[in-house]
């Protein structure tokens, strides 16, 4: 049972017996002596993808839902289904697009380093890696003259995502995105 001050993104809590995932949390310290912190807690039911807003003070005991883990790797896609087969008995799971959200724009082909989260054999949503890497197949030519400089420009990769990358990085290298934030972390050297 974690503590609201423990709780981070991605924690699966227990709801009126639903599973619920924490999507954000913001921080509220009061300017006044002896006032309590307050943790405000964005929840997404991952049965139904609805929305849900709790605030907390932060030794309030919240109850995480216990689920298991399983190593997967991503399959394919079938329109607005995406399947994943288990690294170990080779059991496959499907989710929708609507359960995934914004991390759909990171599965591609073979992707491995997934994380399902089943209840009772029921998966419930998915961990992908902290950072997947990815090839640029678009983006302006380098300028001359751009190491010296501390500036970015946009990239598309193989996924379909633009990305904000230096400006001497060229079409064909390879790039390391956090798939948390979107953002670029560094070259893949080859």
């Amino acid at each position: 049972m974690p503590k609201a001050s423990n709780l981070q993104k991605g924690h699966i809590i227990d709801i009126d017996n639903q599973p619920y995932q924490v999507k954000q949390i913001d921080v509220h310290t009061p300017s006044a002596r002896g006032a309590n912190t307050l943790y405000k807690v964005r929840y997404a039911s991952l049965i139904t993808g609805q929305k849900l807003d709790q605030t907390y003070k932060g030794n309030d005991m919240l109850d995480e839902m216990v689920v298991d883990k399983r190593r997967v790797s991503f399959l394919y896609r079938d329109q607005e289904m995406f399947t994943f087969m288990d690294s170990e008995n080779y059991e496959q799971y499907t989710l929708s697009a609507e359960a995934l959200e914004d991390q759909v724009q990171w599965l591609v082909d073979g992707l491995e380093g997934i994380t399902a989260l089943l209840r009772d054999g029921y998966p419930l949503c998915i961990e992908l890696p902290q950072t997947i890497d990815l090839e640029i197949v678009e983006t302006t030519p380098v300028i001359k003259g751009a190491t010296a400089t501390n500036r970015n420009k946009p990239a598309t990769l193989t996924n379909g995502v633009t990305v904000m990358v230096p400006e001497y990085m060229t079409v064909g290298e390879v790039v390391r995105v956090n798939t948390e934030t979107g953002q670029y972390m560094s070259r893949v050297k080859a």
